[in-house]
């Protein structure tokens, strides 16, 4: 794993307290968005228990080499600056193209006002950023990886 110190003695306190080494399960350390205000705030509704989902766009991944999680994967979630907040375990992928993406899952996505037209307004725009960066166009049916997840450990406050 080529992650940080701060990182590395967070997820070997984690792997403690489960009794286990678990890097083999271990997917990625990573904060929400692309910036830091929303990046924290959205680390703070995992923590809430409010987010229990998030969407990625498949190009993004695929575009760094990388495919989505599969259930039974360990993230690290941190913030911007890069501090570890918790470790969330995936409980479930699924691709679907983004006109798809469900009011449901828009809920428990958890942001904004948890509405499906809040959800396609706010991803819109995010995915259309990573569009840009990866050389793609956005449209209807990009492909977005559905996650949802579980808190299984948090950082002592």
């Amino acid at each position: 794993m080529n992650i940080s110190s701060s990182i590395a003695t967070f997820w070997d306190a984690f792997c403690a307290e489960v009794g286990e080494d678990c890097s083999a399960r271990f997917f990625e350390a990573f904060h929400f968005d692309d910036n830091e205000a929303d990046a924290n705030a959205l680390a703070d509704l995992v923590l809430a228990g409010v987010k229990r989902a998030t969407a990625s766009l498949v190009w993004s991944l695929e575009n760094a080499g990388g495919s989505p999680p599969k259930p039974g994967a360990l993230s690290v979630v941190t913030y911007w600056d890069g501090k570890p907040v918790c470790v969330i375990e995936t409980l479930e992928v699924q691709v679907v193209p983004f006109e798809q993406v469900s009011a449901e899952f828009a809920a428990i996505e958890g942001e904004g006002d948890g509405s499906l037209e809040y959800w396609r307004r706010v991803h819109w725009a995010y995915f259309g950023r990573e569009c840009a960066r990866v050389g793609r166009e956005p449209s209807q049916v990009m492909p977005v990886a559905c996650e949802r997840f579980s808190v299984i450990y948090r950082a002592s406050t």
